[in-house]
């Protein structure tokens, strides 16, 4: 294998320029010729790749998001636009591509290994911490980090003005962000779509903890609930608290990458150009248990992901505090 390029593909997460840079300079080394494939699926579309160097990567370590952008393509479903990314991909004489993405962009992948003797190879790069096979995802731990600073500063404010503050986290139709930013955070709160609630559950524990002392309480809500409003409201006029919401959004998905992630992007790539150069045609990168191993698409992209029980476990704690009635967990 002489040439390898790389892309990124749907939402962006910080520790994506760390994994180019450790692309560029891997390939490097192995003697290979590394490109770049800007805008996702569409880049290859429109023929965006060039071949890269040291030059190309210096200094962006430290950079969020990622320098070859990322995008979502409609037209990749249909096939003649795929014909047309397969002959630019054998126009510049590239046999391996690095996909970071999620499940949606390793279908895409798997659409490409169908229909072409290409080799490529997948990295889950999402925050949503979502894909199945695997237990960390790239760019998790930099939006942990982030959302945990936001909650350490909501909950300053909550204190001083005896306000229950609502915190909406990222996440897709995953409670992963959610769950763990809560356990972190001693949030009073926590509601994910993989638990079941009763908000009649808190309202005794609740109004007993505001007698006894309590003035502010912070909650953690996952955006795939579209429950934020309601529970501000909830905690007016239930616990009779003021009460306000704070959507994170997007701010979640940039920032500079933690130690972590940039590891992680580190030994992802190597894992995965490693893959290549032994022949592996359409494999996932997976990290479990404190290792790497290779999974084929269908045991990725075409699985739902679960939570693991033990945090599901910790989380369903929030709904049996003692004295609580009823068994309702989160």
């Amino acid at each position: 294998m002489k040439k390898i390029a790389i892309l990124c593909s749907g939402g962006d997460v910080s520790g994506m320029n760390a994994a180019l840079k450790r692309f560029v300079e891997y390939a490097l080394l192995k003697k290979m010729q590394p490109y770049f494939i800007e805008h996702g699926y569409e880049g290859m579309i429109d023929d965006h790749i060039y071949p890269v160097g040291y030059k190309e990567v210096a200094g962006i370590i430290t950079k969020g998001g990622t320098i070859i952008k990322s995008a979502r393509s409609k037209r990749f479903l249909e096939k003649h636009y795929r014909t047309q990314a397969l002959k630019n991909l054998k126009a510049h004489g590239i046999e391996g591509v690095v996909v970071l993405g999620g499940d949606g962009s390793f279908k895409g992948m798997q659409k490409l290994s169908q229909e072409s003797d290409i080799s490529f190879s997948g990295i889950p790069a999402t925050i949503d911490n979502d894909i199945a096979g695997t237990e960390y995802c790239l760019g998790v731990d930099t939006a942990l980090n982030i959302i945990k600073n936001a909650i350490d500063a909501i909950r300053d404010t909550a204190s001083s003005f005896d306000r229950a503050f609502v915190i909406e986290t990222m996440g897709r139709e995953c409670g992963y962000l959610a769950l763990v930013s809560a356990l972190t955070s001693g949030a009073e709160l926590c509601l994910i779509p993989e638990i079941p609630y009763d908000l009649h559950t808190y309202k005794e524990r609740f109004l007993r903890e505001k007698s006894a002392g309590r003035d502010y309480f912070v909650a953690i809500v996952s955006e795939a609930l579209d429950q934020t409003q309601t529970l501000v409201t909830w905690f007016e006029k239930e616990i009779g608290i003021e009460s306000r919401a704070t959507v994170l959004g997007h701010v979640q998905r940039g920032g500079n990458p933690t130690v972590y992630d940039r590891l992680m992007a580190y030994r992802f790539v190597t894992h995965a150009i490693d893959g290549l150069l032994e022949g592996r045609k359409d494999a996932v990168i997976c990290y479990n248990d404190g290792g790497f191993g290779y999974r084929s698409i269908e045991d990725v992209a075409f699985v739902d992901y679960m939570i693991p029980e033990e945090l599901l476990l910790l989380g369903k704690e929030y709904g049996i505090k003692e004295g609580t009635t009823g068994t309702s967990p989160v």
